[in-house]
């Protein structure tokens, strides 16, 4: 998320940190790299002028506390400000008050507003426990209403289809239908243009006004930058937005729209688009990109991930057989099972505290999440007596799980020394009471989110 403007600020930080003290020579250097990073990430130049002259009246203003470095310091400071241009600490939750809610969903073709509509239905049944339903109202776009349709059928999600093609009676039919079906809230996918017009803008006005929805959210594309500012500011003088969604972040979005939107128009972000799953969505923290982009971690979303893919007796379970050293590589597929649906081993360590930069270095040796897919495919070409107990392994038994997987001999070979080291480890922190924190429902044991988890560093 976000990698160059991440890997520059890091830089950057990392120079302050070897300085003996913050003075007004190395503040207007590190000052200067950051522009160019921001710049470089599209970011609007009066959110950049803004951003960094509090940034130079802070650090230069900054009483020097013994406790902390100068880098410590002058990372809070950046940290600080990161999250105010971001629109503060805390997100800033959907308006679902009326029967039913009305979410009118806006934005420029491509950018994945059918997609995010779907998103949303899922999110608002699954996360807020509400009944969604959808409707396009998109007559130009071609096979639009029937892409819907296939979202809506595969994540079995109410959605309301009409034979006509004018959008003012459809809304009308939607509304009456959204009634009649008990739906709660009501999610409208209007029409898109590859620009910004005249009649665009004055159709989705005649669609609020007869809506009157609780929500009218921009969905906007973060790899266009500071054009996203444009855009966003021509919806919200026709259709007065309420909120907005960046979706392609997982792509190289450089986020300057993440950094420009909210500091310009005051439109909070409200949710991001993190893949092109349906699932792929997620709710905007400020303080938690914030702290990613500084490579701080993002505990809080790894711990909820993992409450949404973990069973607590799978978990239970696996801390104890690790306590008697009866863990299997059988209970070492499920894990990894258990990985992949929190987004695999490169996205969990990017959400640890100092683990961004060492997961790309990672990466330019042997990527985690191909390294993963190598062992998945051994463990899956193994019997199930084989993974019970990987003592029976014997050397043709070996070749036959190579040919099986599509693997050498010696990654088996590899794979099986390293189970059987992580066993030994597991079982002797078990002993020591490092688990204590897993057995006792944490899925992470003592780990991330302990002490000093949230320290800048």
């Amino acid at each position: 998320m976000f990698d160059n403007l991440s890997d520059k600020l890091l830089s950057t930080i990392k120079k302050v940190r070897g300085q003996s003290r913050i003075t007004e020579a190395n503040v207007d250097e590190a000052i200067r790299e950051i522009r160019l990073a921001l710049l470089e990430a599209d970011v609007n130049f009066k959110v950049v002028k803004l951003f960094l002259d509090r940034v130079r009246v802070k650090a230069l203003g900054q009483e020097v506390l013994t406790s902390v470095s100068p880098g410590q310091q002058f990372t809070k400071i950046v940290h600080d400000e990161l999250l105010q241009v971001l629109g503060g600490s805390d997100p800033v939750e959907i308006n679902l008050k009326g029967s039913p809610a009305v979410l009118m969903i806006v934005g420029l073709n491509g950018a994945g507003k059918t997609t995010t509509a779907a998103k949303l239905g899922l999110h608002i049944r699954q996360k807020i426990k509400r009944k969604p339903g959808l409707v396009s109202v998109d007559i130009y776009r071609p096979a639009a209403r029937e892409q819907l349709e296939i979202l809506a059928k595969q994540n079995d999600l109410p959605i309301c289809t009409v034979p006509i093609s004018e959008p003012q009676k459809m809304v009308e039919e939607a509304l009456k239908w959204a009634k009649d079906n008990f739906v709660e809230v009501l999610i409208v996918d209007t029409a898109g243009r590859m620009q910004i017009d005249e009649t665009l803008m004055a159709e989705l006005t005649k669609l609020k006004d007869f809506l009157k929805p609780q929500e009218v959210v921009l969905v906007a594309d973060s790899q266009l930058g500071q054009q996203s500012v444009n855009v966003a500011e021509g919806f919200n003088k026709a259709v007065g937005l309420t909120g907005l969604i960046l979706t392609k972040i997982d792509g190289d979005a450089r986020g300057g729209a993440a950094l420009s939107i909210r500091e310009t128009l005051g439109i909070p972000i409200k949710f991001l688009g993190t893949g092109e799953k349906v699932s792929a969505l997620e709710i905007f923290h400020p303080d938690r990109l914030a702290s990613r982009l500084l490579d701080m971690g993002d505990v809080l979303t790894l711990v909820e991930k993992a409450q949404e893919v973990m069973d607590e007796k799978e978990v239970r379970d696996s801390v104890k057989k690790m306590a008697r050293s009866q863990f299997t590589v059988d209970d070492f597929l499920k894990q990894l099972k258990m990985l992949k649906k929190m987004g695999g081993m490169e996205s969990i360590l990017s959400m640890l505290p100092g683990m961004g930069q060492l997961t790309k270095q990672m990466k330019q040796m042997a990527p985690p999440d191909q390294e993963m897919k190598k062992i998945e495919a051994i463990i899956q070409s193994m019997t199930q007596g084989e993974r019970t107990n990987h003592k029976v392994l014997n050397g043709s038994r070996r070749l036959r799980i190579a040919k099986g997987s599509g693997t050498q001999v010696s990654d088996v070979n590899k794979f099986i020394n390293q189970f059987e080291q992580s066993q030994k480890m597991m079982s002797q922190m078990m002993k020591m009471g490092m688990g204590r924190g897993g057995a006792g429902g944490n899925p992470f044991g003592g780990a991330p989110g302990g002490k000093g988890a949230g320290r800048f560093r």
